[in-house]
């Protein structure tokens, strides 16, 4: 049995973790952090430094600010991390690259199993396509709460494009500033926020005559959770090190 910590437990997705937990014959929950008091059916901690909880991973949906402390911690207990927040500056990123050095960490920008795919599907469509001269543009939407713009997922995209074409790729998030036609290395990326949209994507090659649009859309945010959980499971035993979601799929 996998025990795991929930950190954002008081979130949406924490929740939503929790259900898909409760469901999974092979893991339980041993214990949540939230910054904000929470009832729960499992011992809960508004600090994570408090928490006592002897456990196999800790499964992450908080937010940026809340990343450090988790670190922390998951370092000092050699405590391996499902970390799904998105948004994380430079320097934490630095953080998480040596926590992994302590222990097992898995980080995506986004833990759909149909998301991963679409990663490879793009690159694919980039090696093919960019050379007969189609344009490549995001467009990602989501739900009016999210804090960041654009979406890691979104950005993750990009990168994904950008390897493939031997990062010769410009990102340009604002067209406003500069009056001037698009140029051949560029990765227009947008960002729409409204509603409850759990997450869309799309990615547009656009050709002479000819148009390709590769997308996903998330009907609910379970499918994060059950990725998220299947990442756990990924991680038990595993030695120190960044894995990612391809590493999970692979398994």
């Amino acid at each position: 049995m996998i025990r795991i910590i929930i950190y954002g437990a008081g979130g949406r997705m924490g929740k939503v973790v929790e259900n898909i937990i409760n469901e999974d014959n092979d893991c339980t929950i041993v214990a949540g952090v939230d910054a904000f008091e929470i009832t729960r059916d499992y011992p809960t901690f508004t600090d994570i430094k408090d928490c006592d909880i002897e456990a196999d991973v800790i499964v992450d949906f908080s937010t940026a600010a809340a990343i450090p402390a988790l670190l922390d911690y998951a370092e000092e207990k050699c405590l391996p991390v499902v970390l799904c927040t998105t948004g994380l500056s430079d320097e934490m990123l630095v953080r998480v690259k040596e926590v992994s050095e302590k222990t097992a960490v898995v980080k995506s920008a986004n833990m759909s199993i149909g998301v991963n795919l679409l990663f490879d599907l793009v690159k694919r469509a980039a090696e093919a396509l960019y050379d007969s001269n189609f344009d490549i543009e995001i467009v990602e939407k989501h739900h009016n709460q999210k804090l960041d713009s654009p979406s890691g997922t979104a950005v993750t995209i990009a990168d994904e494009i950008n390897s493939a074409l031997d990062n010769k790729m410009e990102y340009i998030y604002d067209r406003t500033k500069v009056r001037k036609k698009r140029e051949r290395n560029e990765i227009g990326i947008s960002a729409l926020r409204g509603g409850t949209i759990v997450g869309e994507h799309d990615v547009v090659f656009a050709g002479k005559d000819e148009i390709i649009t590769i997308s996903h859309t998330a009907l609910s945010r379970d499918i994060f959770a059950v990725g998220a959980v299947k990442a756990s499971k990924f991680l038990a035993g595993k030695k120190n090190g960044l894995y990612n979601m391809k590493d999970v799929m692979a398994e």
